[in-house]
Formats: structure tokens, sequence, C-alpha cells
């Protein structure tokens, strides 16, 4: 389901009736678990004000009346906002985030909440005190996490669009495994304010949809400066869709050679380079570079990231608005027991090993030497975009896991996100699309774009998407 067909359905009959047939999809696809909750009376309030201005000639945008599925770990005012942990599980946030009040300026409607893992840390959608997403697109196999239900939601049919965030591959893991698009912008390009942090110096909204084209209406309203947000860029964001239509000739596509080595998947390297080959005939120019630092890119990730998140989840104590654990008869029980019980083990494993890299005797050996490596990671990227337009690779090491596997794989579920984790260290724009199959299953192509540089790679991603 596209965005055109949806706009199609709205103009022709209404929001309403929109609404009401994405709700009925939602029934339909439960036992896939996408959506942690519903917001079935206010997206209602949202799609009858669309049709009284469609009636008035004074619809504000080509996604008035759209319904859109929005990650739980962004606030919707007088909604339930969870980030899929039990230490949440009944906030009703006071106010909304500002990628989301944005979206419902332009006219969207917010149909629910998306199920994720939990607290965003995960690859695989398995974490969530929800319960797991299932894939439609394979249902033995994960979709990719942490925002597998809003690629789910989108993949299933129940709506064209929906947020997600991307700290190390959030977005663009599950969009490569559910055969969706995804597009993580630049660091800075979208506010951050209302969206529960994971690690704020990664952490970036982006969005999904079954097409590149999609995307463009969601960028233009979603992104820009927010005064709430003092990590957003001044940068004007321009047109989205200024390179849509102008094809690939001439471009000059990176191959980073620590991408395409030994790790990937060699099924999945002969589909990546097919699709490569074909836009080689298109006149594109393939051009072999060198990321050399990005061989430590995934410990430096680790490190910042889990010590960015022992900081920020230290404000879920069960004193304020946090589930509080009902045994408690101290201060410290409160503090303990309420997290002891709140957090899954994969958070509290993340707690435990940023705190430890955060300590006197490892914050020197550790985080500061993570943080000279992602300056080093920083440098290799710009100096692969002196020469060429855009970097090419996989999207992850192969096909998705299967359900469970996690389990008895820990170190193979961390490393879905080694071929994402260079663009949130260098603050890049990173998109994902689906390339060809493997078994039925999909197998995703990413495009790395140079800092505010979204409009280009929307445009390589566009002749992609046409030429395949």
């Amino acid at each position: 389901m596209n965005l055109s067909e949806v706009r199609e359905e709205i103009d022709n009959n209404s929001a309403v009736a929109v609404l009401e047939k994405a709700l009925g999809k939602i029934g339909e696809t439960k036992e896939l678990n996408a959506y942690i909750s519903v917001c079935k009376e206010r997206a209602l309030k949202q799609a009858q004000a669309a049709d009284e201005r469609k009636k008035s000639g004074k619809s504000l945008s080509v996604l008035d009346g759209v319904p859109v599925a929005v990650k739980d770990n962004m606030c919707v005012e007088g909604t339930k906002t969870t980030c899929a942990s039990k230490i949440l599980e009944n906030f009703v946030s006071p106010y909304t985030a500002t990628v989301v009040a944005k979206l419902e300026a332009a006219g969207a409607v917010i149909i629910g909440k998306t199920n994720m893992d939990e607290f965003a840390m995960g690859a695989s959608n398995e974490t969530s005190y929800f319960g797991r997403v299932l894939n439609p697109v394979a249902k033995d196999r994960v979709p990719g996490g942490s925002s597998g239900g809003s690629a789910v939601a989108v993949a299933s049919g129940t709506v064209a669009l929906a947020l997600g965030s991307d700290t190390g591959g959030s977005i663009r893991i599950p969009a490569a495994c559910t055969g969706t698009v995804g597009i993580k912008p630049t660091y800075g390009r979208a506010s951050r304010y209302g969206v529960i942090a994971y690690a704020s110096s990664l952490d970036q909204v982006g969005a999904f949809s079954n097409s590149v084209e999609d995307l463009v209406p969601v960028l233009d309203f979603m992104c820009g400066q927010d005064p709430k947000d003092n990590t957003s860029s001044a940068q004007v964001a321009g047109n989205f869709a200024e390179h849509l239509g102008k094809g690939i000739k001439g471009k000059i596509i990176g191959l980073p050679k620590e991408y395409f080595a030994e790790g990937l998947d060699p099924k999945c390297k002969e589909i990546i380079e097919a699709a490569l080959s074909k836009l080689e005939k298109e006149g594109a120019i393939l051009k072999e570079v060198s990321l050399p630092s990005l061989l430590y890119a995934f410990g430096s990730y680790c490190i910042i990231a889990n010590a960015e998140a022992s900081s920020n989840l230290s404000r879920f104590d069960g004193i304020c608005y946090t589930r509080r654990s009902k045994d408690a008869k101290s201060l410290m029980d409160i503090y303990s027991m309420s997290r002891g019980e709140g957090f899954g083990s994969e958070v509290k494993l993340r707690i435990l090993l940023g705190n430890y890299v955060l300590s006197s005797g490892s914050y020197n050996s550790h985080y500061v030497q993570a943080q000279k490596v992602r300056h080093m990671i920083t440098e290799d990227f710009n100096k692969v975009f002196s020469v060429c337009d855009v970097l090419a690779g996989p999207a992850m090491p192969g096909l998705p896991q299967l359900l469970g596997a996690s389990e008895s794989d820990h170190l193979g579920a961390v490393l879905s996100d080694l071929y994402t984790v260079g663009a949130n260290l260098a603050g890049l724009p990173a998109l994902v699309q689906p390339c060809g199959n493997l078994d039925g299953i999909p197998v995703g192509l990413q495009w790395i774009g140079k800092p505010f540089a979204e409009a280009e790679l929307l445009g390589v991603a566009e002749a992609v998407e046409k030429g395949l």
C-alpha cells in the first residue's frame, strides 16, 4: 500500500472510511503484534476533522487524513508511551513529541503506537515486555529491531507510513528484514524532543514506507530546527524531492571494501552486487573505497551507546512517573526493586555495561578511546565522500535470524548492527531498500550519504527502485 493509493481513497471517499479500513486491517493482523496500543478515539476525531477540511476545500497537505503509526518511544499527548517496558506500562504522556506534532499539523492521523525492543535496545524486536513482533514476510524469522513494530505495520498494510527511531540501525535493519524502505536522516535533521532517549548522541527519528517517494512528504513536515531540542540543526531542509526522477547516470557510488569482506553471507552479497551491476549499466560509476576505522566501529558504538543509556535510564527509578515496586520498604528498595522488576534482562545488561565503562577505572581506557575511534570513523567518511557521491553496501550480514535464535546466539543478534552503526557514529543519513530476494526473504541494500544529503539519497534509491 502506497501513499498515493491512500490519498486517492480519501479523496474519493473519506478519511474516516480509510481509518476504519486501517483499523480493520490491524485487527486482522493482530497476531503480528505490531501495535502496543491503538488510538481509535483520538484517530477518529482527527479523521473527522480531515473530512471537514476536505469538504470546505481547506485540506492541509498530502498527509491530511492519512493514518500514520508511531513507535512507542515517541510521546503522544493523552496516550500511553511505554517504550515496550514494564516500568512504563501505565505511563500516559502529557505532551506530544515535536516530530509527531509536526505530522499532526499537516493533517496526519495518528492511528497507534507500535511495538519495539524495550527502550529501543535490540535488533530483533524480541525484547518487548508486550511480546515479540512477527515478520509478515517470513513468520519464522525476526522482523528486526528496535523499530520492528513500525516496519511490520507498513509491511502488513495497516498503514502506508510509520515513524521509527534509529540509534545503531533500528530503522534500517527492520526495513531490510521486512522488505520496506526505511530512512535515518542526518543527526540533528529532526527534533528528538519528546522521544524517550536511549543514546542521545546517536538517536535519530526516521520513517518507513513501501516506496522511496512516499518518504518525501514525511521528511518535508517532520524535519527542521526545534527550539526545544538544542541538538536539532539550523540547516535549512530544502527540497527533499529535488533529485527524484533524475536517474543515476554519472553518480559515483563508493563501495567500502570493509562492507564486502568476510562475514557477509555470500548469497546476499551476490544479490547486492547484481543490483549494483545493473546501476553500472545505467551509467553509475562504481568505485571501491576504504573505511579502515570501521573495523572498530562496532566496539566504539557499544561503549558509547551503553554509557549514554545508563545515564538516560537513571531517571526511571520508581519515584515519579514509573512503576514502583509494591514490596519496597525503604528508599533504596524503591530504587533497586522497582528497576529490578521493571527492566528486562537486555536493558539491565546494557545499563551495567554502561556504568562499567563510565567508572573511574575504565573511563579513560574505554569511553575516551571509543570517542577517539568515533572521530576517526567520521574522518574516514569525510575522505571517501571527497571522491564519491554516495556509499552502498549491505544492511545486514545475512538473512534475518530465526525466531528465538538470539537466546542461544546473543552475539549473532547484536552483530546485526555491524553494517549500520557507522552512519550513527558519524551522524550521516542512511537509507535501506529491498534489492532482491533469497528464498523468498528480502535482502536489503543500504545507502549512506553526505551530511544533510537526504535528497540525493532519495534520488539514488528511487532510481534503484525503478530499475529493479
